[in-house]
Protein backbone atom coordinates (compact mmCIF):
# COMPACT_ATOMS: atom_id res chain seq x y z
CA UNK A 1 0.00 0.00 0.00
CA UNK A 2 2.81 2.35 1.24
CA UNK A 3 5.18 1.22 -1.91
CA UNK A 4 1.98 1.56 -4.34
CA UNK A 5 1.29 5.54 -3.12
CA UNK A 6 5.46 6.34 -2.99
CA UNK A 7 5.77 5.06 -6.91
CA UNK A 8 2.51 6.47 -7.93
CA UNK A 9 1.98 9.90 -9.34
CA UNK A 10 1.20 11.81 -6.39
CA UNK A 11 4.04 10.58 -4.25
CA UNK A 12 6.24 11.67 -6.92
CA UNK A 13 5.38 15.05 -6.20
CA UNK A 14 5.56 14.91 -2.44
CA UNK A 15 8.60 13.47 -2.41
CA UNK A 16 9.75 16.54 -4.43
CA UNK A 17 8.60 19.20 -2.93
CA UNK A 18 9.61 17.56 0.47
CA UNK A 19 13.09 17.53 -0.70
CA UNK A 20 12.88 21.08 -2.62
CA UNK A 21 12.14 22.34 0.76
CA UNK A 22 14.83 20.88 2.57
CA UNK A 23 17.49 21.85 0.22
CA UNK A 24 15.77 25.52 0.45
CA UNK A 25 15.10 25.10 4.06
CA UNK A 26 18.60 24.03 4.57
CA UNK A 27 20.63 26.74 2.29
CA UNK A 28 18.76 29.14 3.86
CA UNK A 29 20.02 28.85 7.29
CA UNK A 30 23.16 29.15 6.46
CA UNK A 31 25.12 26.36 9.06
CA UNK A 32 26.93 23.31 8.58
CA UNK A 33 23.24 21.63 10.04
CA UNK A 34 21.69 23.17 7.35
CA UNK A 35 23.55 22.11 4.75
CA UNK A 36 23.35 18.93 5.94
CA UNK A 37 19.89 18.66 5.64
CA UNK A 38 20.03 20.34 2.33
CA UNK A 39 22.22 17.47 1.05
CA UNK A 40 19.74 14.87 2.71
CA UNK A 41 17.20 16.71 0.85
CA UNK A 42 18.68 15.67 -2.45
CA UNK A 43 17.44 12.28 -1.51
CA UNK A 44 14.14 12.62 -1.93
CA UNK A 45 14.26 15.48 -4.73
CA UNK A 46 16.08 13.20 -6.88
CA UNK A 47 14.27 10.19 -6.00
CA UNK A 48 11.21 11.75 -6.85
CA UNK A 49 12.51 13.31 -10.02
CA UNK A 50 14.34 10.01 -11.74
CA UNK A 51 11.41 8.24 -10.46
CA UNK A 52 13.23 5.81 -8.01
CA UNK A 53 11.90 4.52 -5.15
CA UNK A 54 14.11 3.71 -2.77
CA UNK A 55 11.92 1.69 -0.51
CA UNK A 56 11.45 -0.94 -3.00
CA UNK A 57 14.80 -3.24 -2.03
CA UNK A 58 13.65 -2.80 1.50
CA UNK A 59 10.18 -4.21 0.74
CA UNK A 60 11.49 -6.80 -1.73
CA UNK A 61 10.89 -4.75 -5.01
CA UNK A 62 13.16 -3.19 -7.43
CA UNK A 63 14.15 0.48 -7.30
CA UNK A 64 12.60 1.94 -10.59
CA UNK A 65 8.83 3.04 -10.24
CA UNK A 66 8.30 1.62 -13.60
CA UNK A 67 8.76 -2.10 -12.14
CA UNK A 68 6.94 -1.46 -9.15
CA UNK A 69 4.26 -0.15 -10.28
CA UNK A 70 4.03 -3.04 -13.03
CA UNK A 71 4.06 -5.90 -9.90
CA UNK A 72 1.20 -3.62 -8.43
CA UNK A 73 -0.92 -4.00 -11.17
CA UNK A 74 -0.74 -0.10 -11.46
CA UNK A 75 -0.22 1.65 -15.08
CA UNK A 76 3.70 1.46 -15.48
CA UNK A 77 3.44 4.15 -18.25
CA UNK A 78 2.45 6.87 -15.61
CA UNK A 79 4.12 9.83 -16.04
CA UNK A 80 4.83 12.48 -13.60
CA UNK A 81 3.33 15.43 -15.90
CA UNK A 82 -0.28 14.98 -17.26
CA UNK A 83 -0.13 16.01 -21.19
CA UNK A 84 -2.76 17.39 -23.19
CA UNK A 85 -3.48 14.24 -24.81
CA UNK A 86 -4.08 12.35 -21.93
CA UNK A 87 -6.38 14.55 -20.50
CA UNK A 88 -8.92 13.64 -23.71
CA UNK A 89 -11.76 11.41 -24.18
CA UNK A 90 -11.10 8.30 -26.21
CA UNK A 91 -13.11 9.81 -28.52
CA UNK A 92 -11.42 13.44 -29.25
CA UNK A 93 -8.00 11.05 -29.33
CA UNK A 94 -8.87 9.64 -31.78
CA UNK A 95 -10.31 12.74 -33.91
CA UNK A 96 -6.75 14.10 -33.25
CA UNK A 97 -5.21 11.65 -35.53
Amino acid sequence: MLLGFMASRTGRWIRILAGAGMVVGGFSLGSPRGAAVALVGLGPLLAGALDLCLLGPLLGHSIRGADIRQSLGLNPEERLFRTYYERLSPRDRMLLH
